[in-house]
């Protein structure tokens, strides 16, 4: 008599190499919450909304980014991306898009230096801004690219500005369709571990001005959603780990 498997999503992801270890003694020890887990995470890949190989790249950038860096996610997504035909240079491209994630720092935090050093009677030193070339503005101005909560930077440090969109213009010019990197900014800014608001905003208004559809973006937010289960993927390990020396600690009897 065949028997049916209680973990078959478990099981399909095991078998195409999309399972992380780290997770087999969760497996282990709550198969039926774990295959539940992993159906839902497995949801976009199921749905056929997405190319397979656009949400490897998306999980690459979202498991990438600075707010997250989770190493064997990125490691397992790389693979599964190259093994789907993604070349270096979409991977790449990827990484590169990922790092301008930085900039929301400054501005964010700009706003509320300038605002308290009002309040302090501080003011910055004026800069003479018609002075200094800015090529890769003027450009992304002229393609409604410029983002304005850049604005108060392009004011205050036009220079430095300038070499952080030069370091970050290849995610508009490289090996991604624009598509894919609005997806993708929608990814990182939607990510739990993230949630930067007025980007999220700013790229979904993009995505739909491209054609981009609302089941497509519910696809990538599906994926941010999933991001809070790396959660079990770090403490199950950990927690296999020291179950033993907990054991060994205690005294006989």
């Amino acid at each position: 008599m065949s028997s049916i498997s209680a973990t078959p999503t478990v099981d399909e992801l095991r078998g195409r190499g999309a399972w992380s270890p780290a997770l087999d003694k969760f497996a282990e020890w709550d198969p039926d919450w774990t295959e539940r887990c992993a159906r839902m995470a497995n949801n976009p890949w199921a749905t056929g909304v997405l190319p397979v190989k656009w949400i490897e790249l998306i999980c690459i950038g979202l498991n990438a980014a600075s707010t997250h860096r989770n190493e064997p996610g990125v490691r397992r997504h790389v693979r599964a991306a190259l093994q789907v035909g993604a070349t270096r240079e979409e991977v790449l491209g990827t990484l590169k898009g990922v790092s301008v994630l930085g900039i929301h720092s400054v501005a964010v935090s700009l706003p509320i230096l300038l605002e308290e050093a009002a309040l302090a009677g501080v003011q910055p030193t004026p800069q003479e801004v018609r002075n200094i070339a800015t090529p890769v503005i003027d450009r992304m101005r002229a393609a409604d690219l410029f983002n304005p909560a850049w604005e108060a930077i392009y004011q205050l440090d036009p220079r430095w500005l300038e070499e952080f969109l030069d370091m970050g213009a290849d995610l508009y010019t490289g090996a991604l369709p624009a598509n894919l990197v609005e997806l993708m900014a929608i990814a990182v800014d939607a990510s739990c571990t993230h949630l930067y608001t007025p980007g999220i905003r700013r790229h979904i208004q993009r995505a739909l001005a491209q054609g981009i559809t609302v089941e497509e973006i519910m696809e990538v937010l599906k994926l941010c959603g999933a991001l809070g289960v790396d959660a079990c993927e770090l403490g199950a390990s950990i927690l296999a780990e020291e179950m033993p020396e907990m054991d060994t600690s205690r005294p006989a009897g």
